[in-house]
């Protein structure tokens, strides 16, 4: 029997993307309906971390803390290795005598309110899947996608219940195809793709074995064997008794993943581990190929890919689960304020615009860290030295800026920007600096007694960070939000400001003068800057508002829950 129901937003695919994408949405009063094929969230520890950028994002939504909590047994990880055996890497290793800091946790701590952390993918759905439940999404798990056509006006998706078989129909203003790698819409799209594709063939094997004597207080992240009998990867899942065997497979020699049945893994296992004398589980074996893939166009009409389905990227950089996360962060804004009315549907070609080249840098850079078998090479030369230096530039989730219809032009004279460029080690090595498409910029402030981040009063909606003479532009921001009838919240930064904070801190850190300001979009990045007063700072600002809804700022904002 088939019955039809509507949505503003179908999302196919209730993996970490897909979840994320519906909180995005009840975030900014979008109700989504997320569907998945599997029976529930996922069981195989996949995604193994997310980044500092993308706990920003689960800062705004609140659920910053219980993000850690998931991935609490697997926080202390921290290095890769090599080595003939596990035991024989780990052992000599003294154990430490307190928390081990990340190398970077210094320099992040300059650029950002939080912190990333190790959690997989098995352990983050449960709680984005009861979050996104109790913000009013709703999420069906079993339910496969047959069938996908679009309109002029909307999205009619044919489902079927895997266990009942009953059938639905469910109409959509917009889908995001979060579908993963070998995405079914993708593929019904016809969307070409490019990058190097399959780079090699191995088997991730999930097994069981309590070797917790072995690593306390000296936790791995990653641990490469390379023995006559085997060429694999260890990866920690719980620092206890899960974990992940990535075993080579080699089709130069006619292998082939039915070679490889439970007993010859667990045999293989006990070589790699150096420990023949413990018991090994194995939960699954799931043949894998890393690979690029990036799609060359991520919006097709209605529909929308996202993660996986967008960019296909091994993991060895950490960007697969956080790329995704943040395409489905940069969409939801967009797709908010069209539905909305307080935009038209030309915002929403930006999307291909800004994510397009950051997957494809990140996908690039997670292949150039692995070697000719497709695993991260741990070699001791400058080519590898180059590729990690590169990926430390990245692995944060920042070091990335945007250039489309969204962000307004900036005349850099004179020189380039070159004499009013804050010198920092944000700048110059993430360019967080205030300049328009940047991620905009972190300092610590004080708002009614409280300590917060310049970038917890971002998120919402258009905000205007003023320096601390900057009060003409608040009144500006106030009258443009009337006119317009768009919400601008508008703050002056210094030691008599609405966020308090010592004078010249924002300032340096924003690249402006007392009198200048930047318009920060619903996703934390600068859409415009001003450096200083101007003759005409209301019109002056409108030019941002403007531009960062591409024009297209045209009715007044009304909650679309469907």
């Amino acid at each position: 029997m088939s019955s039809e129901t509507h949505v503003p937003v179908l999302i196919v695919g209730g993996g970490i993307v897909g979840l994320s994408a519906s909180l995005f949405l009840s975030y900014h009063n979008i109700h989504s309906l997320v569907i998945e094929r599997h029976s529930g969230t996922s069981i195989h520890p996949r995604a193994r971390s997310v980044n500092a950028r993308t706990m920003e994002l689960f800062r705004h939504l609140g659920i910053e803390d219980r993000v850690h909590e998931a991935g609490a047994s697997l926080s202390p990880s921290m290095g890769i290795y090599s080595g003939q055996s596990l035991r024989e890497v780990i052992e000599p290793k003294p154990r430490a005598d307190g928390p081990r800091t990340f190398p970077l946790a210094g320099l992040i701590k300059q650029i950002s309110p939080s912190s990333g952390t190790f959690v997989t993918q098995d352990m983050i759905e449960p709680v984005l899947v009861d979050v996104a439940r109790e913000r009013g999404a709703e999420a069906r798990f079993g339910t496969d996608c047959l069938h996908v056509e679009q309109d002029s006006h909307g999205v009619t998706a044919t489902l079927k219940d895997r266990e009942s078989g009953a059938t639905s129909t469910v109409r959509a203003n917009y889908l995001i195809a979060a579908d993963g790698a070998g995405s079914p819409i993708r593929t019904r799209l016809n969307v070409p793709t490019t990058g190097r594709g399959t780079m090699d063939h191995l088997l991730n094997i999930l097994f069981h074995a309590d070797l917790k004597s072995l690593v306390d207080r000296r936790e791995f992240s990653l641990c490469r064997i390379e023995c006559p009998q085997v060429t694999d990867l260890f990866t920690s899942v719980n620092n206890s008794d899960r974990w992940v065997f990535h075993l080579w497979v080699d089709p130069s020699k006619g292998e082939k993943a039915s070679d490889f049945p439970p007993e010859r893994c667990k045999e293989l296992l006990g070589i790699a581990l150096g420990l023949p004398d413990v018991e090994i589980d194995i939960k699954s074996i799931l043949p894998w190929e890393p690979s690029v893939r990036i799609a060359e166009r991520l919006q097709h009409g209605r529909i929308f890919l996202a993660g996986d389905a967008a960019h296909q990227m091994p993991p060895w950089a950490g960007q697969g689960a956080t790329s995704g996360i943040a395409d489905v962060h940069n969409l939801a804004w967009k797709l908010a304020a069209v539905m909305n009315g307080q935009a038209n549907e030309a915002l929403l070609e930006t999307y291909d615009m800004e994510r397009v080249p950051v997957g494809r840098a990140a996908a690039e850079a997670s292949a150039n860290a692995a070697d000719e078998k497709g695993i991260i090479s741990t070699k001791k030369n400058f080519t590898v030295a180059l590729g990690f230096l590169k990926r430390m530039l990245i692995v944060t989730g920042h070091g990335y800026s945007y250039v489309s219809q969204a962000v307004c032009e900036e005349n850099t004279s004179p020189l380039g920007g070159f004499t009013w460029r804050p010198w920092t080690l944000p700048s110059l090595l993430f360019s967080i600096d205030g300049r328009p498409g940047s991620r905009a910029p972190h300092v610590w402030v004080e708002q009614h007694g409280r300590r917060v981040s310049t970038l917890d009063v971002c998120g919402k909606t258009f905000v205007l960070l003023a320096g601390a003479d900057g009060a003409s532009w608040v009144e500006c921001a106030q009258k443009l939000s009337s006119v317009l009838d768009i919400e601008i919240a508008a703050y002056c930064v210094g030691p008599q400001g609405d966020l308090i904070s010592p004078k010249g801190i924002f300032e340096s850190a924003a690249g402006v003068s007392s009198q200048g300001a930047v318009l920060v979009r619903p996703d934390d990045f600068v859409v415009w800057r001003q450096r200083r007063q101007c003759s005409d700072p209301q019109a002056e600002l409108e030019r941002g508002v403007k531009k960062g809804g591409k024009d297209a700022f045209t009715a007044p904002p009304s909650s679309y829950v469907g």
